[in-house]
């Protein structure tokens, strides 16, 4: 009887061995004619008709350290942009009133809002206690000012550029598309406002903190906007105040 168990055990290994080459062997018939094709593919089209895979451009930390890329280099699209659009490679400090701080601040709103003092162009983070972290701010230019109330409902680190169409239809030489970066006009992170076009966005031209420049978005300095975007949470309550550029006002008045 063991005689009998070890030869129908040797039989049933046999068979297990017979059916695993089987199988491999059926395998490598079927993958020969996907490698044929494919090398036929390369040959006719060459490699570079295959799509590459999708690749952000460098951050600012990838430069330290040694060269670092102009714009122009690391981000080829922008040179479609005018120059006063392009990033700034030389910045002067903020004046004093714009640079982030803790004020006193008299509001009703509860903690944890944002306001946006559109005619001061600063932006307002409310602490409690009569008190507020102030930072300065780039608004809307003349006729792109706008006021009410949302909430942030989406928050994005190094956020990609798709100008809308109706900036596209005002500015026609802007590119379609900007990946997120240094670079990119929004800057290192963005707050976006409910359902509406609009956001609280980094800048990478200081130089416009304080002013009436945008088409109704929000800029601060990127150190600020990663600072403020650290303080706040989805839907965080944002009431932006009415008013346009006073000096604008004053000479319209004249």
């Amino acid at each position: 009887m063991l005689r009998d168990s070890s030869g129908f055990v040797g039989f049933q290994y046999k068979m297990v061995l017979r059916s695993a080459i089987a199988f491999t062997t059926l395998v490598i018939s079927l993958a020969a004619p996907v490698q044929r094709a494919t090398a036929q593919y390369y040959a006719i089209y060459g490699p570079s008709s295959v799509p590459a895979p999708y690749a952000p451009p460098p951050r600012a930390e990838q430069s330290y350290g040694g060269y670092t890329p102009g714009p122009a280099e690391a981000y080829p699209n922008y040179g479609s942009l005018l120059p006063e659009d392009q990033p700034e490679t030389v910045t002067e400090g903020l004046p004093p009133q714009f640079q982030r701080q803790l004020v006193s601040y008299q509001t009703t709103e509860p903690a944890g809002t944002i306001i946006i003092d559109t005619p001061n162009t600063y932006l307002y983070l409310v602490l409690g206690h009569g008190k507020a972290l102030r930072y300065g701010v780039g608004v809307g230019r003349e006729g792109f000012t706008w006021a009410g109330t949302q909430r942030i409902a989406r928050m994005i680190e190094w956020p990609d550029w798709h100008p809308p169409t109706e900036m596209i239809d005002r500015q026609p030489y802007l590119p379609r598309f900007m990946a997120g970066g240094p670079g990119n006009p929004l800057g290192a992170r963005a707050l976006y406002l409910g359902n509406t076009l609009y956001r609280i966005h980094g800048t990478n031209q200081p130089s416009t903190i304080g002013q009436f420049v945008s088409s109704g978005c929000i800029r601060l300095l990127n150190e600020d906007i990663e600072d403020l975007y650290n303080r706040v949470t989805l839907g965080t309550r944002v009431v932006v105040l009415p008013g346009s550029d006073p000096t604008r006002s004053r000479s319209t008045m004249q």
